[in-house]
């Protein structure tokens, strides 16, 4: 057991029970939730930009090294964050599902966490953190009720009143968008592609180094974000009596981050600051982002109900975890079925649609200027030998397995490797027992019914040229399904 990890746990030990605590005395809970963001902040190694509201973060409290998400899509990855629950246990892991006639449900004994905060007392609000306005990004593949929230934001709570927020920040969606850009870039001198390093994944072509420092300077732009909502909690002095939690979605949006399990669309920055977490820490071990469905509510001295799968980060008798799973399930139109087990030193993802290439049609990814310019380059033949296998290949292998010490970037498959059996065999077991164990309802085919409701919401699009791509798509996942592919 690591000594940041014995450190952690005696910290919270010593400190008063904050469930033991009277109302007034309980902490606000505010999650700051960004779309789209890998950990490319100060304090997580990033040397090209500064950030120097989440490095202060950071220093006033405890930053997770190795933080990952469950999905790496916003709905399905939002939907696990709220209940605490694996978005495979509750039938929300295909992305904007239930959007149509067909609706998803809750399973018995789950709860979205703002329903349990609002039920003990707490103002609960979802918005951008600087004021009252529409209810934030939800964004949620279940049905829930709107009531959940008070508002928009905590200015509308009672005197005294604590409060849960959702702070939603669009991060790096924005960044293809010239005219935000144009916007932010006044505010700083923007980076210079010239020093941008890209996975070796990646060609350095101009259109990818130009988009790689557009998202650093979203990251710069949401950095600033961060600080206002900071500032707004000390002008009102009331930030010594809120924890804050930073975190992200899942990674960058990329050709190998959103929607994939590698560690670019799974590994997140988590920072988390406020009464009863240890200062200047940094934590090691392997958390998952569902579990600060347990600590927020633990910190709020809330039951956690049984049946939640999220664990309490700062409990005394918190036991870490030895691996994180995550899950790739459809994506929009884009029908895939990807699994993924995560050790501090192995990588094993099983892809259970292996006759599928890595990058399938899909109307959104597809509409990108990066995956326009790799497939241009794919076409021209300009893609060197790796780049071309990991991105371009027209059929998967059905396991991967990666040495993360000595292949941080995923390109070495293992899987066959006589060496790495025992390995292999040994996640592939945990994998098998994680779907076991947790119910994943992804083991079996979406029904017609719901994908063709879901599917009705996107080709009723008022964009007629994006309604044919997705028609075309729709058709090209029917045939390769019919076919077993």
């Amino acid at each position: 057991m690591r000594r940041g990890f014995l450190v952690a746990v005696l910290a919270a030990a010593l400190l008063p029970s904050l469930a033991a605590r009277g109302d007034d005395a309980r902490p606000n809970i505010v999650w700051i939730v960004v779309d789209d963001m890998s950990a490319n902040f100060g304090c997580y190694g990033e040397t090209l930009i500064q950030t120097p509201n989440v490095d202060r973060l950071a220093r006033e409290g405890t930053r997770f090294a190795s933080a990952f998400v469950t999905a790496p899509v916003c709905s399905a990855s939002r939907s696990a964050l709220i209940t605490g629950m694996y978005q495979t246990s509750i039938g929300a892991q295909n992305h904007r599902s239930g959007r149509g006639v067909e609706k998803i449900r809750l399973p018995d004994g789950v709860e979205p966490l703002p329903a349990l905060f609002r039920r003990h007392g707490y103002y609960t609000a979802v918005g951008p953190g600087q004021g009252q306005g529409p209810l934030g990004k939800t964004d949620y593949n279940f049905e829930w009720d709107r009531a959940m929230y008070d508002g928009a934001d905590w200015s509308g709570r009672k005197p005294g009143q604590p409060f849960f927020m959702q702070v939603q920040l669009s991060g790096g969606k924005q960044r293809e968008n010239r005219n935000w850009l144009a916007t932010v870039r006044k505010r700083f001198v923007a980076t210079s592609a010239d020093g941008v390093s890209l996975p070796p994944y990646y060609p350095r072509d101009p259109v990818l180094l130009e988009d790689w420092a557009a998202y650093l300077d979203a990251v710069r732009h949401t950095d600033r974000q961060v600080g206002d909502v900071l500032a707004r909690l000390r002008r009102e002095e009331i930030l010594d009596q809120t924890v804050v939690m930073f975190l992200t979605d899942h990674g960058i949006s990329h050709a190998r981050g959103k929607q994939f399990l590698y560690d670019e669309g799974i590994r997140v920055p988590l920072v988390i600051r406020g009464p009863g977490v240890p200062v200047g820490m940094v934590r090691e071990d392997l958390v998952s982002h569902i579990d600060l469905a347990a600590t927020s509510l633990a910190m709020a001295g809330i039951p956690v109900p049984k049946a939640m799968q999220s664990r309490d980060l700062f409990a005394k008798d918190f036991a870490p975890r030895d691996a994180v799973f995550s899950a790739r399930d459809r994506c929009d139109e884009t029908v895939d079925h990807i699994r993924s087990v995560r050790t501090d030193r192995y990588k094993y993802i099983r892809n259970f649609l292996p006759g599928r290439p890595h990058l399938q049609p899909n109307r959104y990814k597809d509409a990108k200027s990066i995956v326009k310019r790799l497939r241009d380059l794919h076409a021209e033949g300009k893609l060197d030998a790796l780049q071309e296998q990991l991105l371009f290949a027209p059929t998967r292998p059905e396991e991967e397995l990666y040495d993360l010490q000595a292949d941080p970037h995923e390109t070495r498959n293992l899987a066959a490797d006589p060496a790495r059996r025992e390995t292999l065999e040994t996640l592939r077991k945990r994998l098998d027992d994680w779907i076991t164990e947790t119910g994943d309802q992804g083991a079996n085919p979406e029904p017609t019914a719901m994908y063709d409701s879901d599917m009705k919401a996107y080709v009723d699009s008022p964009k007629p040229e994006e309604a044919a791509v997705i028609r075309a798509n729709i058709a090209l996942m029917k045939a390769w399904a019919a076919e077993g592919k």
